[in-house]
């Protein structure tokens, strides 16, 4: 006959030694509904947020002068989609401001990588261009980005490049201490067994790594953002920080905080498809059994 597979129920026994049916441990909700709770969450805040807001200057408690109002800014929102902005239509310069944000982020997470890993590398290169690195790093990005405004023009250059800095150190000193972090017993089992200075880093140093660089892409396109965002603001013809600025000129507090929301969007798409690479290039990572997810 075929053993019949039974499943196990929890038992305990009692101080007679009776055997009695324990109770079953708690089930954990389900991996959907926890998600669609965190979903419904923050559209309540959401709700809350914004209806709170409307509320209290319908009430006349926040002055929609300089604090605007909801039902403002997506009037001022649907105003240029329709009709465009003083400087051209809005998706002109969320392309405008979209591609230099996009150009400071690639090439600031390349020479990021390549920086902090040659630096974690090889020690006499980071005693000597360390001070210089912590020194750059401490000039105000704002002050950078007037440098780059008067010696490039209001053109794509300045606001790539002002971008690129703020990319390069968020990237760099993750992959500086990534590399510092390599299990040493690796490395010299590398060496042991004939790998060269070069495949030793490419083929254990780097992957490695590879979580910590990974990590600072989430921060760092916020950061080519800001950077297109602020060179803008300097100085330019086109995009997100132009009709920013024109707003504030204006007194147009809706139109400020419209830029704003959109600006916002833009980050938190571009944080969607850095979060989807992610867990592409991280499929061999075995699922992490405890911390909260975000």
């Amino acid at each position: 006959m075929t053993a019949l597979r039974t499943r196990s129920v929890p038992t305990a026994t009692d101080e007679a030694g009776d055997i009695f049916l324990a109770d079953a441990p708690p089930r954990r909700p389900s991996r959907f509904r926890r998600r669609l709770a965190v979903y419904i969450a923050r559209l309540l805040l959401v709700v809350i947020l914004i209806g709170g807001w409307e509320l209290f200057v319908r009430l006349k408690i926040v002055d929609p002068f300089f604090w605007g109002q909801p039902t403002g800014i997506a009037s001022q929102i649907r105003d240029w989609i329709e009709h465009g902005t003083v400087q051209g239509s809005l998706w002109l310069q969320v392309e405008v401001t979209l591609e230099e944000a996009v150009l400071g982020f690639l090439v600031g997470v390349l020479a990021g990588v390549v920086a902090g890993i040659a630096l974690g590398r090889i020690r006499f290169l980071a005693d000597v261009l360390g001070p210089f690195i912590k020194m750059a790093n401490s000039i105000p990005r704002i002050v950078l980005g007037s440098l780059f405004i008067v010696a490039f023009g209001l053109g794509l250059s300045s606001k790539v490049l002002l971008a690129v800095v703020l990319v390069f150190f968020a990237v760099f000193f993750n992959a500086f201490q990534g590399t510092r972090e390599v299990d040493r017993n690796l490395l010299a089992n590398a060496r042991i067994l004939g790998a060269s200075r070069w495949k030793v880093t490419t083929q254990v140093v780097l992957p490695s790594a590879f979580t910590w660089i990974l990590a600072s892409l989430h921060v760092s396109f916020g950061f080519a953002l800001i950077g297109a965002i602020v060179g803008e603001f300097l100085g330019a013809d086109k995009g997100l920080g132009l009709l920013i600025r024109t707003a504030q000129g204006t007194f147009n507090a809706n139109g400020v905080i419209a830029g704003m929301f959109i600006m916002a969007v833009v980050a938190l798409v571009a944080e969607g498809l850095i979060t989807l690479l992610e867990r592409r290039l991280l499929r061999w990572r075995p699922a992490q059994l405890t911390g909260p997810e975000l």
